[in-house]
């Protein structure tokens, strides 16, 4: 018989298998769900395992970050309770009077974070328009900037930065970049691969994918002392993800390939059917031609863009919050990533000082039958527009 030659399986088969799961004493090839909080020492009185309290992480969150490394291709993952517990590990890891560059649309509640820390004097922030490298790099200040943020595509207008220049030019001035690609999941984007330090995610969306989960994920291959202290800081603040939590993250990532594609599908019709439209402004969506990161959001998402995208109605603010509240198969709702399509005034969410457009509708789109999602936004639309 001959012999069969050893084949590296696709990042597709690792994942949807959890890594090859297997429980050698039962045969169960689903993880189990460890509750446990509390772990007793060996006979020599030696811990049993890397963690002797539930702070320090257990089995089952380790197998979740284990298949987000092999995601990212990188050498360690942290799972976080949220993603505004990642994000706010990454800030108190900094030192005092450290200066970081961000841009000036963002996640609302990451940007309200540093805000908060630049009023406690703990750091100082400069802000750039997102996508515009040359203003990011006049923003840096050499020999104080430690940090460079960028998120691409941005939340909620998705202009897109090209990671491996921000790369480039972050390291240039010897400051450490962070990726923020939660819009664009590592089976789309992988930051690391493009000179990201550290890739972040809020695993709460589509790593999930089935809103009901809370979480924030940092990757890195760069395993240095600043890294190990975000263990630490993990442990000290309880922010680590529970175990249940954990445990449907992995279900959740078993599917992360056929979810994300559908979805992208999803929202390449939808952008295509309503550019131009009679009651629309604008569709902000890098998988059109006529976005201006088009080219780069191309090379970064293998083509597929994500599923991620806004409208700017014609008529008012009430317009827009109408098109929200006619929906019929839309979920008015404030998350993204998920199965289910959701759709929401962003204004209303993020608030007056947040700089978002007045008649910006965030779209999440799902991997419902697109037809019927084309289907709500032009009854939507229309009613909105009646009334």
């Amino acid at each position: 018989m001959k012999k069969t030659s050893n084949m590296s399986l696709n990042i597709e088969t690792k994942v949807s298998q959890a890594l090859r799961f297997l429980d050698e004493k039962t045969g169960a090839v689903i993880p189990s769900i460890q509750l446990s909080a509390t772990y007793a020492r060996d006979a020599n009185y030696e811990i049993r395992k890397p963690y002797w309290y539930r702070r320090d992480g257990n089995e089952t969150t380790a197998q979740a970050e284990a298949i987000i490394a092999e995601l990212e291709g990188a050498e360690d993952s942290i799972l976080f309770s949220s993603g505004m517990s990642a994000a706010t590990a990454i800030i108190d890891n900094l030192p005092d009077g450290a200066h970081v560059v961000l841009p000036k649309v963002m996640y609302h509640g990451v940007l309200q974070q540093f805000q908060r820390y630049h009023k406690l004097n703990r750091i100082s922030i400069s802000q750039y328009e997102a996508g515009n490298l040359s203003e990011m790099e006049a923003a840096i200040i050499d020999g104080k900037t430690r940090l460079v943020w960028i998120e691409t595509p941005n939340n909620p207008d998705w202009a897109v930065t090209d990671i491996a220049a921000a790369a480039k030019i972050s390291h240039s001035h010897n400051a450490k970049l962070l990726t923020d690609c939660t819009a664009t999941p590592p089976c789309l984007t992988k930051a690391l691969e493009l000179g990201s330090d550290i890739s972040f995610h809020s695993a709460t969306k589509f790593l999930n994918g089935h809103s009901d989960v809370a979480a924030g994920v940092l990757s890195t291959n760069d395993l240095n002392v600043s890294w190990e202290n975000l263990y630490l800081i993990r442990k000290l603040q309880g922010t680590v993800l529970n175990t249940l939590e954990a445990w449907l993250l992995i279900r959740g990532m078993r599917t992360l390939f056929l979810r994300v594609e559908k979805s992208c599908e999803n929202a390449m019709m939808i952008a295509n059917h309503f550019e131009g439209h009679s009651l629309i402004e604008s569709v902000l969506y890098p998988g059109l031609t006529s976005h201006p990161g088009h080219e780069v959001s191309k090379s970064q998402t293998n083509g597929k863009f994500g599923s991620m995208l806004s409208v700017i109605v014609k008529g008012k603010e009430k317009t827009a919050i109408d098109v929200a509240r006619y929906c019929k198969v839309f979920y008015p709702a404030t998350s993204l990533g998920g199965v289910e399509s959701l759709i929401e005034h962003r204004k209303t969410v993020s608030g007056d000082g947040f700089p978002v457009h007045p008649r910006l509708l965030r779209i999440s789109v799902g991997i419902e039958n697109p037809g019927d999602l084309i289907w709500d936004l032009e009854q939507s639309l229309s009613l909105a527009n009646d009334s």
